[in-house]
C-alpha cells in the first residue's frame, strides 16, 4: 500500500472510532444524570444502535455500493450526523431523546463498514495491511475515553459535542480521501444482504450452536456497554472513563495472544474460556465496591480483552474457517447482523428492563442487576459444553 495512503487511511480510522468512543460508553450516565431517564429508556437508547446496525447493510448493499463513491457517502453521512447531534444536545426529555439517537445512529452505523471498505480497496494485501490501520480505531477509543475522563465530562453533553466536532472534521476530510468508486454491478437481493448463501453453514450442528450462542452472549455484552459506567459511578469511583479504558489495553494484549492460544487449545476451549470469563467478570461486578472490593472492579474491567477476543474475535476466525471462499463475506455479514444487530438489540432492551426492575426510589441495586448477565453467560456456557463438538483448530484465510 502507498505510504501516503497508509497515513491518510489511519487518520480516517482514528477519527471514526474517536467519534464513536466519545459517547457510546458514557451515554447511559448522561441519560441517568442529565435527563432523569429510567433504565428502560436507557436500554431503548442503546437498542437504537442495534436497529441502525440491522439497517446499515441494506443501505450499503443497495445504495452506497452501487451508485456513489464510498468516500463521498462517508463525508455526507458524517456531516448529517453532526447536524443531528446538534439537535440531540438540545433535547432534554428522555423519551424524545430516543428518536434523536436513533436518527444519529442511522447516519453513523453505515460509516463503520464504509471506513473498512475504503481502507481495503486501496490495499494490495488487506489480510496483512488492514490490522495496522484498524488498530488506530482501538487507539482512538482509548484516547477519547481518557480525554472525557480527565475532563470529568462523562455525564455531560460534552460527549456529544466532541462527537459532533469530530464528525464535521471527518465529514470534510472524507472528500479528500482516495477515490473509491462503486464496484457493485448487480443489485443484491434482501436475502443476499443478510447472508442467505451462508445459511449452508447451519447444516453443521456445532456452527449452529456457535451462531445462536453468539446472539445470546451479546445480551451480557450489552449490559456491560450500557450499564458498567453508571454502575461504577454509583459505587463511588471517580474518573470512571479512565479506569474503563484499561479494558482496551486488555483487548489489545489478548488479541496478540489469541493466535498462539488457538493453536494450543483449539477453538472449542478458547470459546469456553471466553464464556467463563464473562461469568467471572459479572460476578466481580456484582460483588465489588469502592473499598476493600475495589480490586474486583479492576479485574472485571481487565477481563474485557479475554471476554471479547476469546469469543467474538475467535468467532470471526471460526466463521472464516468454516465458510467456502465464495461465501466468506456473506458469512461474516451474517454473524455481524445476528450479533451487533439482533443480539445486542435484545440485550439493550433487557438491560433496561432489568435495571428498572432493580431501581427503588432512584437507587439501583447493581449487585442484583449484574447477577442476570452472569446467569445468562452460564446458560450459554452450559449449551456450549453439551452441544459444541468442534475439535479441529481453525485455519482461516485471513491469518495465514
Amino acid at each position: 500500500m502507498n505510504k501516503n495512503y497508509r497515513i491518510v487511511l489511519s487518520i480516517m480510522m482514528f477519527l471514526q472510532f474517536f467519534i464513536w468512543g466519545a459517547w457510546y460508553g458514557q451515554m447511559s450516565k448522561y441519560m441517568f444524570t442529565q435527563l432523569g431517564a429510567s433504565g428502560i429508556q436507557v436500554g431503548n437508547a442503546y437498542s437504537a444502535f442495534s436497529i441502525a446496525m440491522i439497517v446499515a447493510p441494506f443501505f450499503i448493499g443497495m445504495i452506497a455500493d452501487r451508485y456513489f463513491a464510498a468516500q463521498k457517502v462517508l463525508g455526507v453521512l458524517n456531516i448529517l450526523g453532526a447536524l443531528v447531534l446538534f439537535f440531540l444536545i438540545k433535547e432534554k426529555e428522555a423519551g424524545n431523546f430516543f428518536w434523536w439517537i436513533l436518527a444519529y445512529c442511522l447516519t453513523f452505523a453505515p460509516t463503520i463498514a464504509l471506513t473498512s471498505s475504503i481502507s481495503m480497496s486501496h490495499m494490495a494485501d488487506p489480510a496483512k495491511e488492514f490490522p495496522t490501520i484498524r488498530v488506530m480505531g482501538t487507539l482512538a477509543w482509548f484516547v477519547v475515553t481518557n480525554f472525557v475522563g480527565f475532563m470529568g465530562a462523562g455525564d455531560k453533553s460534552t460527549i456529544f459535542y466532541i462527537s459532533m466536532i469530530a464528525s464535521l472534521v471527518l465529514g470534510v476530510y472524507s472528500f479528500f480521501l482516495p477515490d473509491t468508486p462503486p464496484k457493485a454491478t448487480d443489485k443484491p437481493s434482501f436475502a443476499q444482504i443478510i447472508g442467505k448463501d451462508a445459511f449452508v453453514l447451519f447444516k453443521d450442528r456445532s456452527y449452529l450452536i456457535f451462531f445462536f450462542s453468539s446472539i445470546l452472549i451479546c445480551i451480557p455484552l450489552s449490559f456491560y456497554y450500557a450499564m458498567a459506567n453508571p454502575a461504577l459511578t454509583d459505587a463511588g469511583l471517580t474518573n470512571v472513563e479512565n479506569i474503563m479504558s484499561l479494558g482496551l489495553l486488555s483487548e489489545f494484549i489478548f488479541m496478540l495472544a489469541l493466535p498462539f492460544a488457538m493453536r494450543k487449545y483449539g477453538v472449542k476451549w478458547i470459546l469456553i474460556i471466553g464464556l467463563i470469563g464473562w461469568i467471572i467478570r459479572f460476578f466481580l461486578f456484582s460483588n465489588g465496591n469502592s473499598g476493600p472490593g475495589l480490586w474486583m472492579f479492576y479485574i472485571a474491567i481487565l477481563l474485557h480483552g479475554l471476554c471479547f477476543d476469546f469469543f467474538f474475535v475467535t468467532g470471526m476466525i471460526y466463521t472464516d474457517s468454516k465458510a467456502d471462499k465464495k461465501i466468506k463475506s456473506q458469512a461474516q455479514g451474517l454473524i455481524s447482523f445476528a450479533t451487533y444487530g439482533v443480539g445486542m438489540y435484545i440485550g439493550s432492551i433487557l438491560a433496561g428492563i432489568v435495571t428498572e426492575k432493580y431501581t427503588v426510589n432512584g437507587v439501583k441495586d447493581w449487585g442484583s442487576i449484574w447477577v442476570i448477565p452472569s446467569m445468562i453467560s452460564a446458560v450459554v456456557l452450559l449449551l456450549f459444553i453439551l452441544f459444541f463438538n468442534e475439535k479441529k483448530a481453525p485455519n482461516p484465510s485471513f491469518i495465514q
